[in-house]
């Protein structure tokens, strides 16, 4: 299953989205416009927009709405890319230069806050107080997500407990936000709002998970940036976690020392401790449980190609290899 075909039942309304984001990424400032074209269109995948999609239409929405919030979802989504490639200091995303690698990071902040405020604007048109409330608390989140994660970083006693909060505040709160708000628009009633936000919770989790594991796994083509990222960055990402409780002392010790200091120094020892714990298949594993509570949160929705491609979508996060 591929996203062109995930993404079928709502082809128009995702083209319908893209413009809408090409036009409302116009400013009389150039380097804003310059930047967010760039970052817009590198290639991303665009789940969360298409969730927000997706999810409108199962629930038998009618209106217009749901473009305008894709096009607010995958805005501050987006931003917390650029935010997040400062912080980290990266230099690849999507298989290209980071944007900060190209403008400074100065500029990378200030247009990821464009964004966000560009996104806020937009929320306000629709004028819907519950759907601003939800993406208010949302943005919120994602924040605290992001401190969480910078506590994080080079300490090798983080716990599987805490990073799967981190998890949950970086990732799974947009993706729940965008299954919510689908609900909402549908003013469906509470017991089904809160399933599609369950399933955004659960696709999201799954989501970055698979992407823990394609850290150690996958291809820096494929994947769109250079493995072993998450270690030169220190980084104590699932695989790893796993693989310091369950390796025997000699492997805990490499690994610890690794996330204390960064740098890939010690990749390939690293990757083979990874393996040989089978951290991969427990990550992995983690992941399908979570897409199978996807996939159950779904039997409130009935049945159509939207819903089909819902339960597609979840099967795709876990079996992807980029």
């Amino acid at each position: 299953m591929t996203v062109d075909e995930i993404r079928a039942p709502v082809a128009q309304d995702m083209q319908a989205v893209n413009r809408l984001i090409q036009h409302r990424l116009r400013s009389d400032v150039v380097l804003i416009n310059q930047l967010g074209r760039y970052i817009i269109n590198s290639g991303g995948k665009r789940l969360r927009p298409l969730q927000v999609l997706l999810a409108a239409r199962a629930c038998g929405y009618q209106g217009e709405d749901h473009i305008q919030l894709a096009a607010v979802i995958e805005f501050i989504h987006t931003a917390t890319l650029l935010h997040d490639d400062v912080v980290d200091g990266s230099d690849m995303r999507r298989g290209q230069e980071t944007a900060n690698n190209l403008w400074g990071n100065e500029a990378s902040v200030l247009v990821g806050d464009f964004l966000y405020s560009r996104a806020f604007q937009m929320m306000v048109e629709v004028g819907s107080m519950p759907i601003m409330d939800v993406m208010a608390g949302t943005t919120n989140t994602i924040a605290e997500g992001e401190v969480m994660q910078l506590l994080n970083v080079h300490d090798p006693d983080t716990t599987e407990e805490n990073y799967l909060k981190v998890i949950y505040s970086k990732t799974a709160t947009l993706f729940e936000a965008a299954g919510r708000i689908g609900a909402l628009l549908a003013e469906k009633p509470d017991d089904v709002v809160e399933r599609l936000a369950d399933y955004g919770r659960h696709l999201g989790t799954a989501f970055q998970l698979v992407d823990d594991a394609l850290d150690y796994t996958g291809q820096a083509q494929e994947i769109g940036k250079n493995v072993g990222d998450d270690l030169a960055e220190g980084k104590p990402t699932m695989p790893l976690i796993y693989a310091m409780r369950e390796g025997s002392a000699t492997e805990a010790a490499l690994i610890r020392r690794a996330i204390e200091e960064g740098g890939r120094g010690q990749i390939e020892p690293i990757m083979r401790a990874v393996e040989n714990t089978g951290a991969i298949e427990y990550t992995r594993g983690l992941a399908t449980q979570a897409a199978e509570q996807a996939v159950a949160c779904l039997d409130c929705l009935p049945d159509s190609p939207f819903r089909e491609s819902m339960r597609n979508m979840a099967l795709f996060s876990v079996e992807r290899v980029y």
